[in-house]
């Protein structure tokens, strides 16, 4: 997977928009589903944030080959400010495709 850090802030929405693409070709992500966690380290049996196509924190957008990730300003109030590590990937039937990996930082909040 490519390496991607994000960083959230603690009670503000969180929203990226990316492309999946091959050679410049946007890849068709119709029929594909995606899921991400995050935990405080690769190794942890804690998840700290579990998203997918299908609670609406992941949406794709079919031919276009976009990826958005959408977490809430209640679910990022809800982190413990910190490092973490995630990890996205997309899935087609039986296939896995570890898109993007790395630190995931949520910075505290000053205005509550």
């Amino acid at each position: 997977p490519a390496k991607y850090k994000m960083s959230v802030r603690q009670g503000s929405t969180f929203r990226r928009v990316m492309t999946w693409s091959i050679d410049g070709v946007a890849q068709d992500l119709t029929g594909w589903t995606a899921r991400m966690q995050v935990r405080p380290a690769v190794d942890s049996s804690t998840i700290t944030l579990d998203i997918d196509t299908t609670d609406g924190g992941i949406e794709l957008g079919g031919t276009e080959g976009t990826v958005t990730i959408l977490i809430s300003a209640t679910a990022t109030a809800a982190l413990t400010a910190g490092s973490y590590v995630y990890d996205l990937e997309l899935v087609d039937g039986t296939e896995v495709t570890a898109l993007l990996a790395g630190a995931f930082v949520v910075a505290p909040e000053v205005t509550r």
